[in-house]
């Protein structure tokens, strides 16, 4: 591994936080685990989908991802060198109940130990995500997400991994961007399940509140000290300021945030939701109590960001409303910001980070601290001829949101974590393997890992932000 850092630039000067400023890394189960079918690990959603001719880029699964799961104490020794004070793993829910309830794979729990013991010796402080996005394909058989006893399943499941790990894990994460889960998965069908429907989409989402609120509850029975919910909110602004752009504002805003701020912040349901949905947004999958469910007291919000977006109305089609998918709502997405972009086609503008900090601050003066929970980019990342990724608009991605974050934190958002997406470069959903979000380099044909200029950058805030906490 090499130890020489980036060449410094006159801009290259790092951000400050204050004392007891959490940093660390994060990954996600099906994205770097592998070891698909090992130890009684049981298919999950995910497993289906890349299987599915057309699905993914070149057919990429995640049948051997990083093999994580064999390579842990390598990954482990990273994040040492690296310096985090926290990692973020999500644990993969078909392996501690291969057909989504019942019997708990005491193999599946023993891979959860090995590596929370792992990181303790290290230094490093294990923060969970009970679902990331992997639902046990058995589960979605019978309805998955849009069923109410999909959130009541989510709830033993909880119970069974708080069991084995709550005597050392301290932070807890429900869910992983509910949004993408219901909408991405159950209205837009660009990930797993694939589906593209409309009102079973909202009821995955409300069930998704639901199931989190579940799992609070079962967390705090357990005695878990840190208890969230990681969310990826969007700054949304109109494209101009005709009525009909302010109303797709409107509702855009009701699809990507308030589906989950308001039940979970405000006590209540989106106040735009009929006018954004219609007939779709009957109600039928709500009772009477859920509300308090859901809005069970947090001890943080996680938030991930990556890129603002700008909305203009579109004229709605005219069909069968039993036809609409949930994220059909008249509005389509400009790109007016004239920035450069990631590879994912994702404008950079780190100012739009410290608007929707303060935004969210304003809105919900009760809000529980904020851990960002992801943030970083997918950069066009090449091994070069000294074995080095000299990886420069990722740094400079990374510095300018880090600065676009201390802003927000001087401007009285309670921040108190930051943790880079990605730990490693990994299978990026449908888009395979073709986006590296890693600060380490993995080689898909050998697994081999190599620390990128990012990580060396990462390596030193870190270790300056711990000189200056000494300093007082």
């Amino acid at each position: 591994m090499s130890t020489t850092s980036p060449a410094p630039s006159a801009s290259a000067a790092f951000p400050v936080f204050p004392p007891g400023f959490t940093f660390g890394t994060a990954t996600a189960s099906y994205q770097i685990e592998g070891a698909h079918d090992e130890d009684g690990r049981g298919p999950s959603i995910w497993d289906t989908f890349s299987h599915t001719p057309g699905r993914t880029l070149g057919g990429a699964t995640g049948d051997v991802a990083c093999d994580h799961y064999h390579r842990y104490p390598e990954d482990v020794e990273l994040l040492r060198r690296l310096g985090v004070d926290s990692y973020r793993f999500s644990v993969a829910w078909p392996r501690i109940q291969p057909q989504g309830t019942g019997p708990v794979n005491e193999k599946g729990l023993d891979f959860y130990d090995r590596l929370t013991d792992s990181l303790l010796a290290a230094g490093v402080s294990p923060a969970v995500t009970l679902y990331h996005w992997d639902l046990p394909q058995a589960l979605e058989d019978r309805g998955g997400w849009r069923v109410r006893e999909t959130a009541e399943h989510f709830a033993e499941y909880t119970r069974a991994v708080v069991a084995r790990l709550g005597d050392r894990v301290g932070r807890w994460i429900t869910l992983n961007e509910p949004f993408c889960t219901a909408f991405v998965g159950y209205a837009e069908g660009r990930h797993a399940p694939g589906a593209r429907e409309g009102t079973p989409a909202l009821a995955a989402a409300h069930h998704l509140l639901l199931g989190h609120g579940y799992a609070v509850r079962a967390l705090r029975e357990a005695g878990a000290r840190e208890i969230g919910i990681t969310l990826n909110l969007d700054r949304i602004e109109a494209a101009g300021s005709a009525p009909a752009d302010l109303a797709a504002l409107r509702r855009a805003e009701t699809l990507h945030n308030e589906v989950w701020t308001e039940p979970l912040f405000a006590g209540r349901y989106p106040v735009a939701e009929a006018e954004t949905w219609g007939a779709l947004a009957d109600g039928s999958y709500r009772r009477d109590g859920d509300l308090d469910v859901i809005g069970a007291p947090l001890d943080f919000v996680g938030l991930n960001f990556y890129r603002p977006l700008t909305v203009a109305d579109a004229p709605h089609a005219e069909a069968d409303p039993g036809l609409r998918t949930a994220t059909d709502i008249g509005v389509v997405e400009t790109d007016p910001y004239g920035t450069r972009h990631t590879t994912m086609g994702w404008p950079v503008v780190p100012e739009s980070f410290t608007d929707l900090l303060v935004a969210l601050h304003e809105r919900y003066p009760g809000l529980p601290p904020i851990h960002i929970t992801e943030n970083g980019s997918a950069e066009a990342d090449t091994l070069s001829a000294d074995g080095a990724v000299h990886d420069a608009d990722r740094v400079s991605y990374l510095r300018d949101h880090l600065r676009a974050l201390s802003a927000a934190i001087d401007a009285g958002v309670d921040v108190r974590g930051y943790y880079v997406w990605s730990l490693l470069d990994n299978f990026e959903w449908a888009r395979g393997y073709d986006q590296r979000f890693g600060i380490v380099r993995v080689d898909y044909d050998t697994l081999e890992r190599t620390p990128k200029d990012s990580y060396l950058w990462f390596r030193d805030l870190i270790a300056a932000h711990r000189a200056q906490e000494q300093e007082h």
